[in-house]
């Protein structure tokens, strides 16, 4: 009688060995890695989750106090608060995607070692655990603009809003790729780990995220725009507070630079990921 197999696993040879449908069967485990990641980040705190809300709120606080008010940059017209809460949360989920993919391979080499399972639900569970941070922060920002609205302070309300949701994906593939591209290369190059907080740190000022892209001299904002990063969290402002520019020619061009940033980064993690063993 004829066996009939449910699983078959056989070796990965190619360039670009992800399978959609596998990652999709192990959902499950994703979920279960993201409630892991949140049980061990607030296991044996006071607060707790409550973090998820002080942190942010103090960080936009500090920008408010010292970029706002001590070095007096611009808001394009906005209320302060708001302006550093809508780029402080994008940024932190970028910095977070990247930050914690790029150690996918050398924090978590315990259990590649004992067991089976596709090696890229580890940084997809990395992005859905940041993605609730950015949830929580953007209803964090709601509501401040609900109570700038009842206190008189005019909030716009664009069309540009119906683009959060794809916003949100963009900067989630682009650290994604960038994290698994450097989780690829500490492999063999521990050197860089010790580089990425640092790298982050120096993009987050290349970035308008304490400041508005309107402070830039023209004569410098072709190639400033070239950042990834400088259009989506542009349009990210502008579609939350109505103010700014929405410079969607750039826009483009960061979609073309975050596809080609996650090729690189599937292929590259798809080719360590048969021996990263032998090395971490």
């Amino acid at each position: 009688m004829e066996e009939k197999f449910t699983t078959v696993i056989k070796s990965k040879n190619g360039w670009f060995d992800i399978n959609v449908r596998e990652l999709f069967q192990y959902k499950d485990l994703i979920f279960l890695f993201v409630k892991r990641n949140y049980t061990t980040r607030y296991k044996q705190t006071i607060l707790g989750p409550l973090w998820l809300i002080l942190n942010p709120l103090l960080t936009v606080l500090l920008y408010t106090f010292v970029f706002g008010n001590i070095a007096g940059l611009s808001t394009d017209g906005s209320p302060q608060l708001a302006f550093y809460l809508a780029s402080n949360a994008l940024w932190s989920y970028f910095a977070a995607c990247l930050s914690q993919t790029a150690s996918t391979f050398t924090a978590n080499s315990s259990i590649f070692g004992k067991v089976y399972f596709p090696r890229l639900t580890m940084p997809l569970s990395t992005v859905l655990t940041a993605g609730i941070d950015l949830i929580i922060q953007v209803v964090m920002l709601v509501i401040i603009l609900v109570f700038y609205a009842i206190q008189g302070t005019p909030v716009e309300i664009n069309a540009s809003m119906l683009l959060i949701p794809v916003l949100m994906i963009q900067i989630a593939l682009l650290g994604l790729g960038c994290g698994i591209i450097i989780s690829s290369l500490t492999t063999k190059y521990r050197d860089l780990a010790v580089l990425v907080t640092f790298g982050v740190q120096l993009w987050m000022y290349a970035s308008p995220v304490v400041y508005s892209v309107s402070q830039i001299p023209e004569r410098f904002y072709s190639v400033y725009m070239l950042n990834p990063i400088a259009p989506i969290i542009t349009i990210w402002r502008y579609a939350f507070l109505g103010r700014g520019m929405f410079p969607l020619f750039y826009w483009g061009i960061s979609w073309i630079v975050t596809v080609l940033i996650l090729l690189i980064g599937i292929i590259l993690f798809s080719k360590v990921e048969k021996t990263f063993m032998d090395t971490v």
